[in-house]
């Protein structure tokens, strides 16, 4: 049966760092863990998100010295968040029209779970594998290449 829900989908393993951390401190867990993203937590609650893109923008681009910044200081505001039973559909839309790549999911006030573009590539896979219109055969990224090259 095909995946309906956010919490069928979602990454639950998800990592947190305090935001009085360095930047360097983020870096390097998010790369240990292979993550894209860490959770910036003040105690329990949830106060932000850092990023691959904020390291970019925040810090490369305006050559700040990695082990001096915060990562309080250069993560992201949550916009929105998503529940573990909203449907999958609803939780898309919400994150286009939020601009967001990655959509926290909580419950009870707690994040349990995140859902990022490559959770929902994979949902676009699977799915695409029930519904016959991919084969095991296929290269996935060889139908991407070919909706992209339907663009130009």
């Amino acid at each position: 049966m095909a995946a309906t829900v956010v919490r069928d989908i979602m990454t639950k393993n998800i990592v947190t760092i305090e935001g009085n951390k360095t930047a360097l401190e983020a870096a390097k867990l998010m790369s240990e863990k292979g993550i894209s993203s860490l959770f910036v937590m003040k105690d329990t609650e949830p106060i932000g998100i850092v990023t691959e893109r904020d390291f970019i923008k925040k810090v490369c681009a305006k050559e700040i010295p990695i082990g001096q910044v915060k990562v309080a200081d250069i993560m992201s505001k949550i916009l929105t968040t998503g529940d573990p039973e909203m449907q999958i559909e609803v939780a898309v839309q919400r994150m286009i029209n939020h601009r967001v790549r990655r959509l926290p999911i909580t419950e009870a006030g707690k994040i349990v779970g995140i859902i990022t573009v490559t959770d929902l590539a994979k949902h676009l896979r699977t799915t695409l594998l029930l519904n016959g219109t991919l084969s095991d055969a296929d290269s996935f990224d060889s139908v991407i290449a070919t909706m992209d090259h339907d663009k130009h």
